[in-house]
């Protein structure tokens, strides 16, 4: 896709100096055929370096590309990776821990679309934590955004993986893609479908039953729209409580987790207020989605849309994306949203 075939030279440190430089860097090397450098991996983290779940992309991607990257080991703050061709398959990643799988694959998702023929992936490891997306959120949220822009990945939940236990189990198939179709997802349309969930395990049913009473009260919903769901013992101790609003042209996700001595409540509190932010907004898509769309919008080349807040990782995601595509990202605010523009650089320039 570019003509420039240097080794990218990348600061994990910019930005909010996560793991989502790295993340991006290896999709992104992988679909362009560009090697990149990257120092400083996560300095911005209290463990600095590659954790499980940063290494397993990193092979994963290299497996996917047959990429070399050397010697590389968890706590590495460097990295080399020089793709090869991408190969379609059967793939299987474990994690081992309770790192996100949902994480790794988004790293290696975007590949496969152009990788010619029907992939599968299964990874093995977190599936709902706090610091990431929960496997629902791929499969209502970002899956239908990138069915608009002609991708068809299936998500299948085939086990529930919570911290620190781990031991999830998601597996994704992806239909090869000609090329994703630009979008500009600005309104979000009419609420068809809200609803609540709560899944617990090895956790009291009363945890999930007052959750899902607060959600209630604060979105004026009816028992139909408030499902608790028990999950088998040995996949806990765990608690995750969704909030679902399906739209006409988006659909969002809001996660809770339960942790030891946070009462129900407050986790119900917290994932109402992020959806209330989101709602009152008018914006589109909300923040975690936003970071989500980036890449997929750059790829098509063009595209928009509104947000009802722009993060950090946002803006650091959109660096790394122009060192690897000819696009920039434009930021507007408008009133409550922000508006963010995927356009094509000047070719001559």
């Amino acid at each position: 896709m570019s003509m420039n075939m240097g080794m990218i030279e990348l600061d994990g440190a910019a930005g909010e100096g996560g793991g989502q430089i790295l993340r991006t860097a290896l999709s992104l090397s992988m679909i362009t055929g560009q090697p990149f450098r990257i120092i400083n991996i996560r300095a911005g983290r209290s463990r600095p370096g590659l954790l499980r779940q940063h290494l397993v992309a990193v092979l994963a991607a290299a497996r996917i590309c047959g990429a070399d990257v050397g010697d590389v080991a968890v706590g590495a703050q460097t990295l080399a990776f020089v793709p090869g061709a991408i190969r379609a398959g059967d793939y299987a990643f474990a994690i081992g821990t309770a790192g996100s799988s949902t994480l790794v694959m988004q790293t290696v998702l975007p590949a496969l679309l152009f990788a010619g023929q029907l992939s599968r992936v299964t990874v093995t490891g977190g599936t709902h934590n706090s610091m990431a997306p929960p496997s629902h959120f791929l499969e209502r949220a970002y899956g239908r955004v990138l069915a608009s822009m002609g991708a068809e990945v299936d998500f299948a939940l085939r086990r529930f993986g919570f911290y620190p236990a781990g031991g999830g189990e998601l597996v994704a198939t992806v239909q090869p893609c000609a090329g994703l179709r630009a979008l500009d997802l600005t309104e979000r349309g009419t609420r068809l479908h809200g609803y609540a969930e709560s899944f617990v395990a090895g956790v009291p049913e009363s945890v999930a039953r007052r959750e899902l009473e607060c959600i209630g009260q604060g979105m004026g919903w009816s028992e139909a729209q408030l499902l608790c769901h028990r999950l088998p013992l040995e996949v806990g101790p765990g608690n995750v409580l969704l909030l679902t609003l399906e739209h006409e042209h988006v659909t969002e996700v809001f996660a809770g987790f339960g942790e030891k001595m946070v009462r129900a409540e407050t986790v119900a509190k917290q994932t109402l207020e992020r959806a209330r932010r989101y709602i009152a907004s008018g914006a589109a898509v909300s923040e975690c989605l936003a970071d989500q769309l980036m890449l997929p919008m750059a790829l098509a080349g063009a595209g928009s849309f509104t947000t009802d807040a722009l993060s950090l990782h946002a803006l650091t995601n959109a660096q790394v994306i122009a060192r690897f595509l000819p696009v920039r990202f434009e930021f507007e605010a408008m009133g409550e949203r922000r508006r963010v523009r995927v356009v094509p650089c000047n070719q001559s320039a």
